[in-house]
């Protein structure tokens, strides 16, 4: 199929929209050719998914207008722009995670045995999740149940039904944040092949080298209005940065502080009951970051889910501070002083329903108690802490937390944990989903705390984020410690020599 890239697949123009006590969207306006990636960028609540959403039919937009190939829409649900060819994939995955992948991939449309005999064809459903597969290269047995998928698994899956719609129009919001470097070379040629098929990618990233890989043009937006659109050709690292923050950022990891001492954490021969954890055995000095790397499916989370309690030990032991201790859940874990940012904001951080203080509190009740009851003057107090040190973006702290985005939402859960004030930090994948700026806050979060003499034990998929703010990194492969390199010295063909070593 030919493509005309002048051909203009969709148009928004002066978009507006209002949360209560926010302008969330400003008269921001999107064209995207057919044929392209356009890129859309800023920093975390600057309204690109809140913009997207709207496109999508998930929010009301409340001012401007949606032209997808000349024709106004104004989809009223998801189901009206998928059906009319807009696809999106979210950031926060949304699947049934007890069902099958191919009732995942079919959900609301599944194939029937007849016309109006509403009775589901399994093989129909089976061999056209094969189809899609295979067309994708992807290698997932669609009758595996979703749950059983590791997050950047079902994140590939996500992906495949977007495509499966036949889409005009498909929307990646941070579509590579769970995925290995060899899983986002598959996404790019996924989306390379729907370029030639005259599809238009609307692409939602903060990582830079992936934009300016793959887009064609760059929309940079900032505190819920449009700041430029440029050709990608045209544009560099430092000019989309000093456009999205609206200054210059000239070192991307912080100066590091702290300063290693002696043994705070031992693990020896970990080795998990229902996961894929095998013989693994480190220590973790006070004051120290040490890093976790390692492919997916390495055992990353699984082995943080053991130190934590939330995963069952087989066998092994572990030590704080020269004593045997054992976590067997996560209440336990807090007590013995752990803290355990998980990757998966959606499903296990956050409490959607809640509002934004009683997120942050909740993992330490037991300090806001006046007598018998809790004293919403001390919880206030601790959440407005929360909120000034960690930047959160939000009207007050009354606002439920499922309404702030995805990096603000991550900014409050770390603040929860910090107000636990734990002695061993677990963080996976702490600045998924955040943007350039917010992520040199993090940094400069995680590096005070262990120059306070706190140990951090940090996963993260970006091995340029290990060897910046790391002092070692352990490398997982295949459930096993492949070894370990200093973060100083190290390089990432070194890491990713261990992390193939048990693949």
């Amino acid at each position: 199929m030919s493509v005309n890239n002048e051909k203009i697949l969709l148009r928004m123009e002066n978009i507006e929209k209002n949360f209560p006590g926010v302008k969330a969207l400003d008269g921001v306006s999107l064209t995207v050719r057919a044929g392209t990636v356009h890129a859309l960028m800023g920093e975390n609540g600057a309204g690109k998914s809140t913009l997207m959403k709207c496109l999508f039919g998930v929010y009301e937009k409340d001012g401007g207008h949606i032209y997808l190939e000349g024709n106004e829409v104004n989809f009223r649900n998801s189901k009206e722009a998928l059906e009319s060819g807009v696809a999106m994939v979210h950031q926060e995955l949304n699947q049934a995670l007890k069902r099958s992948v191919m009732d995942n991939m079919w959900l609301g449309r599944f194939p029937t045995v007849a016309p109006f005999v509403p009775i589901t064809d399994e093989k129909k459903m089976y061999s056209a999740t094969k189809e899609v597969f295979d067309r994708l290269g992807i290698d997932v047995d669609p009758k595996i149940t979703m749950g059983k998928l590791a997050v950047a698994r079902r994140q590939i899956v996500e992906i495949a039904k977007a495509v499966s719609y036949n889409s005009k129009i498909i929307v990646f919001d941070e579509p590579t944040s769970s995925l290995t470097e060899e899983e986002v070379a598959h996404l790019f040629r996924i989306i390379k092949m729907l370029k030639e098929n005259g599809c238009g990618i609307i692409y939602i990233s903060h990582k830079m080298s992936e934009i300016l890989e793959i887009s064609d043009d760059v929309t940079i937006m900032r505190d819920g209005r449009l700041i430029a659109t440029r050709p990608a050709s045209e544009l560099t690292t430092d000019e989309i940065i000093k456009l999205m923050v609206g200054r210059e950022l000239t070192n991307r990891y912080p100066a590091k502080t702290n300063k290693p001492a002696g043994e705070k954490l031992r693990v020896e021969h970990f080795t998990g009951e229902y996961n894929k954890v095998s013989d693994v055995s480190f220590t973790a000095r006070k004051g120290e970051i040490l890093g976790v790397a390692g492919l997916g499916g390495s055992g990353r989370t699984q082995l943080l889910d053991l130190l934590f309690g939330t995963a069952t030990l087989r066998e092994g032991r572990m030590f704080l501070d020269g004593n045997q201790i054992r976590n067997r859940n996560s209440r336990e874990a807090i007590r013995h002083g752990f803290a355990y940012l998980t990757e998966e904001r959606k499903a296990n951080g956050i409490f959607g329903i809640l509002n934004i203080r009683e997120n942050a509190v909740i993992s330490s009740l037991g300090k806001y108690r006046t007598g018998p009851f809790l004293s919403k003057g001390k919880m206030s107090a601790a959440t407005e802490w929360c909120i000034k040190s960690m930047h959160v973006k939000t009207p007050s702290q009354e606002t439920k937390i499922r309404s702030l985005s995805g990096g603000n939402q991550q900014k409050v859960i770390l603040g929860r944990w910090l107000l636990t004030d734990p002695d061993v930090l677990l963080l996976d994948e702490p600045t998924r989903g955040i943007d350039v700026g917010a992520k040199y806050e993090i940094y400069q979060l995680i590096i005070e705390l262990a120059a306070r003499g706190k140990t951090v034990i940090m996963i993260s998929s970006e091995m340029p984020e290990l060897l910046g703010v790391c002092d070692r990194i352990m490398v997982m492969s295949g459930g096993r410690l492949a070894g370990e390199v200093d973060a100083q010295t190290a390089t990432q063909e070194d890491i990713m020599t261990l992390a193939a070593k048990f693949a």
